[in-house]
């Protein structure tokens, strides 16, 4: 979670904003080592407004570059065509 706010530039509390969860509720999860201990449901909300927010949460086992869990970038650019052969 600390790594997707860094790629968005937010703080905790704009987090909680857009996730709709309670500050403390961030905290908690951010302050989790290992397994984040959240309800299933807060946990929906956080990984979405991550998502919507331009972040992609990539869970273990992922097709990925690399190994391990992460985050990375959304690429909203649309697909590049291949040239008219003309």
């Amino acid at each position: 979670m600390k790594a997707a706010r860094a790629l968005l530039g937010i703080d905790q509390k704009e987090l909680a904003r857009l996730s709709g969860v309670s500050l403390p509720t961030i905290q908690r999860m951010e302050a989790s080592d290992g397994i984040v201990r959240a309800v299933v449901d807060s946990l929906e909300k956080v990984a979405n407004a991550i998502n919507d927010s331009g972040v992609e949460l990539i869970v273990e086992g992922a097709r990925s570059e690399g190994t391990g869990r992460g985050v990375r970038l959304i690429d909203r650019r649309p697909p590049r065509r291949p040239p008219l052969d003309v």
